[in-house]
């Protein structure tokens, strides 16, 4: 149809006088037989490629391509062809379109899930890339996603804007499933020899997913945060997983807090580090951003069970220098956790490392339970001295000026105590373990 239109404008319009418009009236000749023969398709049951092509013909390639060529441009101009179909027709062929594509692009991606799932089972080795474990699941998604997209920008772009939503939805309900498989093939397939591999490799798939949802499809940040709930599901099961062994073997060491002497627990400190250090290659396929995530939760599972411990004592300081040495413990075991932490890709940045508190033991009595640990940034924290009971008068001494974090639940809180009674009873020893 162009190169005939194009036909007459070169070779017989030349030919007639300027007042008789020929090549309106071959467009309007063609015009009107095109959109005769294309409403009698239309009648049919359209397969969906038929109507995806019917609609890029009549949306797009007709009235951008053929009627606005450079050649034909001008000479159309003030002819009004219309369009090949009634908007309500178009209107139709759009909704079915839109409906077909958003069922092809559900079942491509069931497809992919199942044939990546079926890997997993089959305990195959997922691939490499860059020494980090690799899956190509993500990519084949995000160019179902991107396909679905452009194919409905190149009818119109209008409709392109329709589709996102949908495809959004799509993908949001893909991402569930694709967590529920993942956690099954978590339950059941724990004996497989590439077990650990696979988990590493999904939690490795989070990445691609996050920066196609932030850069590419740029949607809201509640949205967004909807469609990650599933993947930040799948990676914390995955660090669950992962970590379970080496938690599990760090539980003995932490028992020993509570089965040795108070001023003498930094040695079984050193060795939970040591055996946290030993276990970290087994994370090395893990990219970086993860591999930071996970010794965020290590940091948090180390000082959570640290407090645990220390909670659990129950302790007789009598004296000013017994709580001053106990704080000093409290202080060094945080800051060899803060060190290993820190020399492992620290999740804080090294100019604002975080404060360690440790409350001192309760005044009232001179039997305390040792208090919790505490990781605050220095803006959390307001100066406040300590006290300890009297030990000659029945007035508390404070001990020093330690900063104190704001906010502090009451039975953990420094406070300066009640008048202290003099103790009669026969002297203690100096430090009592029950």
């Amino acid at each position: 149809m162009k190169e005939d239109l194009e036909a007459v404008v070169e070779r017989l319009k030349p030919l007639f006088p300027a007042d008789i418009r020929v090549v309106a009236a071959y467009a309007e000749s063609y015009h009107a037989e095109f959109a005769s023969q294309l409403s009698a398709l239309t009648q049919f049951e359209l397969c969906p490629r038929d109507t995806y092509m019917l609609l890029l013909w009549v949306q797009n390639l007709y009235p951008n391509d053929i009627l606005n060529s450079p050649k034909l441009a001008p000479e159309l101009q003030g002819v009004r062809l219309g369009t090949l179909l009634p908007p309500t027709q178009i209107q139709l062929l759009e909704a079915r379109f839109l409906s077909n594509e958003v069922t092809r692009v559900r079942e491509l991606m069931a497809r992919a899930l199942e044939l990546e799932s079926k890997s997993w089972t089959k305990d195959e080795a997922p691939l490499r890339l860059n020494s980090r474990c690799f899956s190509e699941l993500a990519i084949h998604i995000i160019q179902i996603i991107s396909q679905g997209q452009a194919k409905a920008e190149s009818i119109t772009l209008d409709l392109g804007t329709q589709i996102k939503p949908l495809l959004l939805e799509e993908l949001a309900r893909f991402l569930r499933s694709y967590q529920r498989a993942f956690d099954g093939f978590l339950e059941r397939c724990r004996q497989l020899r590439n077990y650990r591999a696979n988990v590493i490799a999904n939690i490795n798939n989070c990445l691609p997913f996050r920066t196609s949802l932030e850069q590419q499809w740029q949607t809201p940040p509640d949205l967004r945060s909807s469609l990650l709930r599933p993947l930040n599901e799948l990676k914390s099961h995955g660090f669950d997983t992962l970590l379970q062994s080496l938690f599990g073997d760090l539980k003995p060491l932490f028992k020993r807090f509570t089965q040795t002497r108070w001023a003498a627990p930094q040695q079984t400190l050193e060795e939970i580090v040591s055996a946290v250090a030993e276990r970290m290659p087994e994370f090395s396929e893990l990219q970086d951003c993860f591999r930071e995530e996970l010794l965020e939760a290590v940091h948090l599972h180390l000082v959570k069970e640290y407090i645990a411990r220390l909670c659990k004592r129950r302790l007789v300081l009598k004296t000013a220098e017994q709580q001053q040495q106990l704080a000093g413990h409290v202080q060094a075991n945080a800051q060899l956790i803060q060190q290993f932490c820190t020399q492992n890709v620290s999740p804080r940045p090294p100019s604002q490392p975080p404060m360690v508190v440790g409350c001192p033991p309760a005044p009232s009595s001179s039997r305390a339970r040792t208090s919790s640990l505490g990781l605050f940034k220095p803006d959390q924290v307001r100066p406040e001295p300590l006290w300890a009971p009297g030990h000659d008068s029945g007035q508390g001494q404070p001990l020093s000026t330690k900063p104190v974090p704001a906010g502090l639940p009451s039975h953990l809180a420094a406070r300066r105590p009640p008048q202290a009674r003099r103790d009669h009873s026969p002297a203690r020893p100096q430090c009592h373990q029950d």
